[in-house]
């Protein structure tokens, strides 16, 4: 097998440090709440933002900072608070960050990417932010201990840490890729709050990382819906730093698909652990569109399906309710014959056909109940209008998601 998961996050690929810590951004005495990934040597990056109209400072600088240079060394984050609605104030201190990073790191500030997650319209606590960056340049560290820490570190209301790597062959060469993710809430990326890191040895252009990347997490990411919420923060960037010594992946050759496959595994696994640890979500709710006309039609039914509230809440109920499944469909926007439709529920519990061609059949409910109770259910939906299809991830909706938005500033 060419590909292979192994242990490990942003730490798993040659030349790459990452350290996790509590600098004092979140209330109390424990949670960790900066991480700070670093590159031995200058690394190709790559970004896809959030298309919130509302952009966060961190996304406005980050953007350009990609799209104007050809490589970076460095990424902090913090957890606690977005320096999102923040107005100039929240562009200088994304400077001053980047600025404290470079000086503690020795490189130079243009080599230096900021991200935040967190409540909005507060300004950030910049003394804290600044003394944070020199504490997590003495934390540092190859070892996974280094990941797992900035993988805690970002976190928000996600109930667990979310990382994962693989190795594969190119050009006989071992390439690593490593990534860690956090996003729980206010998740519907538009490209995913959601942030995403990945790090890779790989030697690849510029170019062709960004066009894997926007490729793959249109597939992925993009595919990803908790509540229907786009945030303002969403980010998902890429480092790349050659020490695998491969030859430069320069072309849309096997070199290229080779690595995409990598990077749409990683992306792939980190959606599916977003949209299972929605806030609130007892279990991950998987839809693929199949039979669709073009592949946007795919996209749009899957995502229309896993996207409705009243589908949502019949899964949390464990109610085998088609109705609100074909409902949704409907309002999709795509154009099929519901009279050809058929949908099928699935778990560990087996199998069970709720529709063919747009009628229910005689399906047992205690089954279907049976199925519902799993983790995770995956629904089918057949629209026989062609070839293509899609998956979307998400969840079911709870009485708890409701407790946790009611509250989150507090």
């Amino acid at each position: 097998m060419n590909m292979q998961e192994i242990e490990g996050g942003v730490t798993a690929a040659k030349g790459f440090m990452a350290a996790g810590l509590r600098a004092g951004v979140k209330p109390g005495k424990e949670n960790k709440d900066m991480a700070m990934i670093v590159s031995e040597v200058p690394a190709v990056s790559a970004g896809t933002f959030t298309r919130n109209v509302v952009k966060a400072a961190p996304v406005l600088v980050d953007q350009k900072t990609v799209a104007d240079y050809e490589t970076a060394r460095a990424i902090v984050i913090n957890s606690g608070n977005a320096n999102a609605c923040t107005g100039a104030a929240g562009i200088e201190n994304v400077k001053a960050t980047m600025a404290e990073v470079s000086r503690v790191l020795s490189i130079k500030k243009e080599e230096v990417l900021v991200c935040s997650t967190g409540v909005i319209g507060q300004q950030l606590p910049v003394d804290v932010i600044l003394k944070g960056c020199g504490m997590l340049k003495e934390e540092l560290t190859k070892d996974k201990k280094g990941a797992f820490d900035a993988a805690e570190a970002i976190l928000t209301t996600d109930t667990h840490k979310k990382q994962v790597a693989v190795k594969i062959k190119i050009d006989g060469k071992e390439v690593v890729i490593g990534a860690m993710c956090k996003g729980s809430g206010m998740i519907h990326p538009n490209m995913g709050t959601m942030l995403g890191f990945i790090t890779t040895d790989a030697a690849i252009s510029k170019e062709l990382l960004q066009k894997a990347l926007s490729d793959v997490v249109e597939d992925t990411f993009n595919m990803v819906s908790v509540d229907g919420d786009t945030s303002t923060n969403d980010t998902v960037l890429v480092l790349a730093n050659g020490l695998a010594k491969n030859p430069c992946i320069e072309e849309e050759k096997e070199a290229y698909f080779l690595f995409k496959s990598g990077l749409f595994y990683i992306c792939e696994a980190l959606a599916k652990m977003i949209a299972g640890d929605g806030e609130g979500c007892t279990r991950l709710f998987e839809v693929t569109a199949l039979g669709a006309a073009t592949k946007q039609d795919a996209k749009i039914l899957s995502k229309a399906v896993v996207t409705s509230s009243l589908t949502k809440a019949a899964v949390f109920g464990k109610d085998a309710n088609w109705g609100r499944i074909i409902c949704a469909m409907g309002y999709s926007g795509v154009t099929f014959d519901p009279e050809a439709v058929d949908i099928t529920l699935e778990s560990e519990a087996g199998r069970i056909d709720l529709v063919k061609e747009g009628l229910a059949t005689d399906y047992s409910e205690e089954l279907a109940t049976e199925i519902l109770s799993q983790n995770p259910v995956r629904a089918y939906v057949n629209v026989h209008m062609g070839t293509y299809e899609a998956t979307a991830w998400g969840c079911d909706l709870t009485y708890e998601y409701v407790s946790i938005n009611a509250d989150y500033r507090s």
